[in-house]
């Protein structure tokens, strides 16, 4: 928690500076407004990250051209909260836009393209559209197979993101080999109380879950409560939803 009121402090700071030494709709404002919005975000208070990234955007809108990657940075900021909140039309609406600068600014196999295939991939996912859902990942995995070492995190990430199609799709089996080759990609390669390994460690149990292994289950979601108890303020939802979990497989058992 201490790294978030850090992390708001610091913004504050460089936005009270901003305030006073900058014309109002100065792009650093909107740098400052997006950079308090995904820490708002990361806290899981979605009501103040959109105000912020929403201030943000109105400053982009104003003064960049239409297609500058600023702009496509401000839409999928917008849109990744929306995604966080459940709402996946506005989501969808939002991350459309990034992608359609990114189609026309940035060359082919370009790693924000991969991005946006992968959080546009993840929204169809959420929607129940697992054919597009796939479609996009597979977008995102060729180019992060082309330019990408074999154990980058993003690698992981497309991984992962397949997984939990197969896993929506009832095709277990397939699930479980693509969340495996993300673990073993973020255990190599992120510090041990990383939230990406939690994720990673809450598909995994999950899936046991679904498959009816409740002690292989339980192993892998108390990995990811023990870690967002120390990564992330003690309000945030995914602690409770890692608490939820794990007494929902007890009850099983």
């Amino acid at each position: 928690m201490g790294d978030y009121s850090k992390a708001l402090e610091f913004y504050d700071k460089a936005l009270k500076i901003d305030e006073k030494t900058l014309p109002p709709n100065h792009p650093s404002w909107a740098i400052s407004y997006n950079n308090i919005g995904l820490v708002y975000d990361n806290m899981g208070d979605y009501s103040k990250a959109l105000e912020f990234h929403d201030k943000a955007l109105k400053i982009d809108e104003k003064t960049l051209p239409p297609n500058h990657p600023d702009l496509a940075t401000s839409y999928g900021n917008i849109g990744g909260v929306y995604d966080n909140m459940g709402d996946y039309s506005k989501a969808l609406d939002f991350y459309d836009k990034t992608l359609k600068i990114q189609e026309k600014t940035l060359p082919p196999n370009h790693p924000d393209l991969a991005t946006s295939y992968g959080n546009i991939g993840l929204v169809y996912d959420n929607m129940g559209d697992y054919s597009k859902a796939l479609e996009f990942h597979d977008k995102a995995l060729k180019i992060r197979e082309k330019t990408l070492p074999p154990n980058h995190p993003s690698l992981a990430t497309s991984y992962s993101n397949i997984g939990l199609v197969y896993d929506n799709m009832g095709d277990y089996s397939k699930a479980l080999e693509f969340h495996d080759k993300t673990l073993k990609i973020f255990e190599k390669t992120l510090p041990p109380n990383h939230p990406s390994l939690a994720t990673s460690y809450n598909n995994i149990g999950l899936l046991h879950d679904t498959m009816g292994d409740y002690p292989k289950a339980l192993s892998f979601l108390e990995k990811t409560l023990a870690i967002r108890q120390k990564s992330l303020p003690p309000t945030h939802p995914l602690i409770q939803r890692a608490i939820d979990n794990i007494d929902y497989v007890k009850k099983k058992m």
